[in-house]
């Protein structure tokens, strides 16, 4: 091999981040281990909102090109808020920084899976998020690993949707760790395919932006938590066989297309399934995401959440580790902070 690809050295003086990546059901998670500095705020609502302020140009570093990508998602690990957790973790996007992440959370919980093989019998790992604290739980021989969400419940169904041009279209609204908007695509005769992920994401686009101004969200606990995260566009006959219940494409965050069927959104609609009595407490259903990899979703227990049908939804499915990265801030590069081209 070429003697200079085996001894070049990076200036000590030059910044470099440390990070893991992983993909749950085909969704990228880029998980920080060393390199940026503990933020501040004794609950992780403030450790949220302090990212937002400080952060910036760390998060776009890691998560724009050319590191990362348009679709690029990442988790921050921080100390925990409780007594009982592992650990705290802050989500991070090409927008900002959202409240709970579902692929995320089965993601973390299979790499300490995969670093804890002597255990015996199911084990449970909580861990802090702004929206709440998620018991996630695995097994040394078992793949699938999974969690138990922080409350989620139907908001408002039906609410009228006029884009521009005039075309009007229905959602539901619910919250499953994240506030999202449901939009049935077969009523739109949109194909949740790969090859219409360009459609699908111009569609999200719109009706989020339309969303907006149009809905207020009050989160029983913070306002910070009171914002519309995505669009999930469901269909229960574009699946991939009869073991699925439905499929699931969200955009969310600034157009980025889940590749997954997403963790807090397939709570969310468990939630409005449960308020429409059509999916009752252990059943299991499987929903799919755009590369027909999916979750299995069950109501593990109902729920009063500020006096509201509330329900806690279980979600399963697996993740597997990609790639180990050493990234460098070079302080004379213009673009260090990253570019997104779509």
């Amino acid at each position: 091999m070429n003697r200079y690809l085996t001894s070049w050295r990076i200036p000590s003086h030059w910044p470099q981040i440390q990070a893991l990546d992983m993909h749950t059901a085909g969704e990228p998670l880029r998980i920080i281990t060393k390199g940026l500095p503990e933020p501040e705020g004794t609950s992780m609502i403030d450790k949220r909102l302090y990212c937002l302020s400080h952060y910036e140009k760390w998060r776009k570093a890691v998560m724009f090109e050319p590191r990362g990508h348009a679709d690029m998602y990442g988790a921050l690990l921080t100390a925990p808020q409780r007594a009982d957790s592992a650990f705290g973790v802050l989500f991070m996007h090409n927008e900002g920084y959202s409240t709970m992440c579902g692929h995320a959370v089965i993601a973390l919980t299979e790499l300490v899976r995969v670093q804890n093989p002597e255990v015996v019998g199911e084990q449970q790992l909580k861990m802090d998020t702004p929206a709440g604290q998620i018991c996630a739980f695995y097994s040394a021989n078992d793949k699938q690993v999974g969690f138990y969400n922080v409350p989620s419940f139907a908001c408002q169904q039906q609410v009228p949707v006029t884009l521009a041009g005039g075309h009007t279209l229905y959602c539901d609204i619910a919250f499953g760790g994240a506030y999202y908007a449901y939009v049935d695509a077969d009523q739109l005769d949109l194909a949740l395919t790969i090859q219409n992920s360009e459609e699908i994401i111009c569609l999200g686009r719109k009706i989020k932006h339309a969303l907006t101004d149009r809905i207020e969200l009050e989160h029983p606990e913070d306002a910070s938590l009171s914002f519309l995260y995505g669009v999930v566009f469901y269909s229960d006959s574009q699946v991939s066989g009869s073991h699925c219940h439905s499929r699931h494409v969200c955009i969310f965050a600034d157009g980025s297309l889940d590749r997954s069927p997403t963790g807090t959104g397939v709570s969310g609609r468990a939630a409005l399934l449960a308020a429409r009595g059509e999916l009752a407490r252990d059943e299991v259903i499987h929903i799919e995401g755009i590369l027909a990899c999916g979750f299995d979703v069950s109501i593990d227990a109902l729920c009063q959440y500020d006096g509201q049908d509330a329900v806690r939804v279980k979600v399963t499915g697996e993740a597997y580790v990609t790639a180990e990265h050493t990234f460098w801030l070079d302080p004379e590069d213009p673009i260090q902070q990253g570019f997104i081209l779509r």
